[in-house]
């Protein structure tokens, strides 16, 4: 597993297209789900580097987070 991926979400997730966002929410809360290809590409170009095949259950957290609505 590529640890880049789960200190760079903060950098990443904001800036991900919003499709490629939909594809990751659609299988949020699977863990066994892996990271489609075209995802995988968008995320790697934008931290540089390879990524892991699935999310951590940390970035999982993470991403709830960031969708969650704020009073």
């Amino acid at each position: 597993m590529n640890q880049l991926l789960e200190h760079e979400i903060e950098r990443w997730w904001p800036r991900l297209s919003i499709d490629a966002k939909h594809r990751l929410l659609a299988h949020l809360e699977d863990p066994e789900t892996l990271i489609d290809a075209e995802t995988a590409v968008e995320i790697e170009e934008l931290v540089g580097a390879p990524v892991a095949d699935r999310l951590t259950p940390a970035e999982r957290t993470f991403i709830r987070t960031q969708i969650e609505a704020v009073d």
